[in-house]
């Protein structure tokens, strides 16, 4: 599966911020809960911080979609 690339502005972003930007979910509440119940990994590994800070190549995993940071 070839990740999307989602450009951003700064030169890192949260992960749950990320996840709504990438269109992998519709809101920041849909964020705690998917991070919170583990379905979310970064770069090949679960992670359970909403606050973990993605920088451009980091990859974003969630359910059969995957999303990856670039500068924009």
């Amino acid at each position: 599966m070839t990740p999307e690339d989602v450009p951003i502005r700064d030169e890192s972003i949260r992960l749950g911020q990320f996840l709504k930007l990438a269109s992998l979910i519709d809101s920041g509440a849909d964020a705690k809960a998917v991070i919170a119940d583990g379905l979310v990994s970064v770069n090949g590994e679960v992670e359970l911080r909403r606050g973990r800070q993605l920088r451009p190549g980091d990859e974003v995993s969630l359910g059969g979609s995957s999303a990856r940071v670039v500068t924009g």
